[in-house]
């Protein structure tokens, strides 16, 4: 195993293994506007949601690593605060890209990448009529972490308008991960797309109390075919199904398996199908 002390390391060294390891990272899309009123738009991917009440996201336009030199988001929140920290997904990522290009004080960066810029309700900034989420944010605090080069400098936003495209929403007016098509930063030039295969639900044991991994018995726990996943689903139970119910669903198999490993392998299908209270049927029944 590698082990680094940041202090051993240069930091374009630490800020490549931080990127690379804290991935996929959501994207903030800023759009800025100095006390001059040119406006800037640029994306972030040191950023997230911290709150709900009141709604607080959160991005870091950084110290320039190479010179120690701050940025035009970072500059013209200080000078007005407010921003519009744009939602991006598959269809404008590569014109998001163009808009990161370093380009000099007083561009703008709508033109430059061809998005349209639309008129915000409640602050100054405009925000992207492409994006399919846009949130129009009054700056509470901007934090300096350090100043030194590569450091950080939080820009804390309270989010006063949201706007959301109707195409994005399902029939009860959730936002659906599928038509929503995110994008998300990894390190260097990488980034991954949130649609697909890549996309997965895992229910949230927040109402219930699961058993836990170190309940599973441990011919069970111990099992070379069943991963830490599967040990993880299969903790996630309240509770483990009686004899009558294992030997209901038992009938109704047509397979039989006769050894530890076919009836370790018949549970990981059901697994595998979300059908737990199945998969632990089976891994309880005396064969």
């Amino acid at each position: 195993m590698l082990t680094i002390d940041p202090k051993d390391v240069t930091v374009p060294q630490m800020h490549s293994y931080l990127l690379g390891a804290v991935s996929p990272r959501p994207i903030a899309f800023a759009s800025t506007i100095d006390k001059e009123g040119n406006v800037n738009l640029s994306p972030f991917s040191f950023f997230n949601c911290f709150g709900a009440n009141p709604p607080i996201l959160i991005f870091s336009p950084a110290r320039r690593g190479r010179d120690n030199t701050t940025k035009h988001t970072y500059e013209n929140v200080l000078e007005v605060d407010e921003v519009v920290i744009n939602i991006v997904n598959f269809s404008m990522v590569e014109q998001m890209s163009l808009a990161s290009t370093e380009y000099p004080k007083g561009v703008n960066e709508f033109e430059k990448s061809g998005f349209t810029p639309v008129a915000s309700t409640k602050v100054k900034p405009p925000r992207v009529a492409e994006a399919p989420v846009a949130f129009e944010c009054k700056v509470i605090e901007v934090k300096p972490i350090g100043g030194k080069a590569g450091s950080g400098n939080l820009v804390i936003c309270e989010v006063i308008l949201a706007h959301i495209k109707d195409e994005i929403l399902d029939d009860e007016q959730r936002i659906d991960p599928y038509k929503l098509d995110a994008v998300a930063r990894l390190g260097g030039n990488w980034y991954s797309r949130v649609q697909g295969d890549s996309i997965f639900e895992i229910p949230k044991p927040l109402t219930t109390l699961g058993i836990g991994v170190d309940q599973i018995p441990a011919e069970i726990r111990n099992s070379h075919i069943l991963t830490g996943n599967d040990l993880g689903r299969l903790g996630n139970v309240e509770s483990l199904p009686d004899k009558y119910q294992i030997d209901t669903f038992i009938v109704s198999l047509n397979v039989h398996p006769k050894s530890v490993e076919q009836i370790h392998l018949l549970a990981k299908e059901y697994l595998q199908k979300g059908e737990v209270d199945n998969a632990w049927k089976i891994l309880l029944n005396r064969w």
